[in-house]
């Protein structure tokens, strides 16, 4: 079947290739369970655009985003009272939620996990009975779910995307010194008008070991900084880039184009109010209305910040049927490929897009907010110091 033309909406323009592979036993139980379609193939996969053009139009609109978190119950008892326990893995990012199943949960409950996530960065739950069809709805209830131009998808469900090593491998090969794709920290969907939001990943085929995920706090990274550099940094901003390339139709001979968006360095999330930075190493480009060098310094910093502080990150260990919603907007992640490719890993994500992002000078830091401020810290004319 040739691929179809280009529609800028993203959502049928799909088209099958025989897997060559074998799906692993697990995620092939649980799509077939799910009803899903595998006669013409798995996964399909996008016709990939290939002109800069095309891919500025993608969702290129305004919107207006709601964020459910923002509107939920605060004390979050619906949800923690349907669950048999919930633990916080650290102090600053990450829960585990037991006894639950999130194809379950009400609307109540949804709006209160969105909180949670919007708290805590990124939740898990374990021992999940998901379908992707209740992973696609889920997503499309925290906000618009994001069709990927570039990523292959579970049939008939456009926006369930195929995290799938062993067949990105086929495409680009990854090796011990240079593991590639999701094995760097990063943050999906940054170069959108309106950036990814929650997403959700649940792994149905997971390594015996190894294959952890990592993640780190927005807000913990930015409270990290002096005060001083803070009040530097807030309102500025910076460019974003897409992680795949593509040619200019008008100059084809011009090299690679990516698409690139402007937003701010420090955002403010729209359910909690407090401040995260923003910034992440693969697709942070540069500072705006700063000299190149100038920009790397600050950004490299800004990266060392978020990635070397291990008081601020969670590390996860996966087991089979794990789901994990984290929120975009206040984390970068990193996926170990500690297995190298000796295992099988198979999942399904569904991205849900947020707000535009922005920044507001009255908010409060996490632990401004939270009381949390140490000793050694007070507040004078609402500014942070150090004492």
């Amino acid at each position: 079947m040739a691929p179809a033309p280009i529609d800028p909406s993203i959502t049928e323009f799909v088209v099958p290739k025989k897997d060559t592979l074998g799906l692993p036993e697990p995620a092939l139980k649980r799509l077939t369970k799910a009803g899903i379609d595998l006669s013409e193939g798995y996964p399909y996969r996008p016709s990939r655009p290939l002109y800069i053009q095309d891919i500025y139009n993608i969702r290129n609109r305004d919107r207006v985003h709601v964020d459910p978190g923002s509107r939920a119950d605060k004390s979050k008892s619906a949800l923690f009272s349907a669950a048999t326990k919930v633990t916080d893995l650290t102090a600053h990012i990450g829960t585990e939620i037991e006894g639950l199943q999130l194809k379950d949960l009400t609307d109540q409950q949804k709006d209160e996990l969105g909180l949670l996530i919007a708290e805590r960065s990124v939740v898990f739950f374990r021992d999940q009975d998901l379908s992707p069809q209740q992973q696609k709805a889920l997503g499309e209830y925290y906000g618009e779910v994001e069709v990927h131009p570039q990523t292959p998808q579970v049939p008939g469900l456009p926006g369930v995307t195929v995290i799938w090593p062993d067949l990105q491998a086929t495409e680009h090969g990854a090796s011990f010194r240079s593991p590639g794709g999701a094995s760097r920290w990063h943050t999906d969907l940054v170069h959108e008008r309106n950036p990814a939001g929650v997403t959700h990943l649940h792994n149905d085929t997971v390594p015996p070991i190894g294959g952890d995920t990592l993640w780190a706090s927005g807000y913990g990274a930015y409270e990290k900084l002096s005060p001083e550099f803070r009040k530097y940094i807030d309102g500025k901003q910076a460019v974003y880039r897409s992680s795949h390339s593509y040619l200019d139709r008008d100059n084809p001979t011009s090299g690679p184009q990516y698409l690139e968006r402007v937003h701010p360095l420090v955002r403010v999330h729209p359910a909690t109010g407090w401040r995260a930075l923003w910034v992440n190493r693969a697709m942070t480009v540069r500072i705006v209305g700063l000299d190149k060098a100038e920009s790397d310094l600050i950004l490299g910093y800004l990266f060392d910040v978020y990635e070397k502080n291990i008081d601020i990150q969670v590390r996860f260990k996966w087991t089979p049927g794990t789901s994990a919603l984290w929120d975009n907007r206040i984390t970068i992640h990193n996926a170990s490929w500690d297995y190298g490719g000796r295992h099988p890993r198979h999942g399904t994500r569904v991205t849900s897009l947020a707000e535009v992002p922005y920044f507001d000078p009255s908010a409060p830091t996490r632990r401004e907010a939270l009381g949390l401020l140490g000793p050694d810290e007070k507040q004078v004319d609402g500014v942070l110091v150090e004492t």
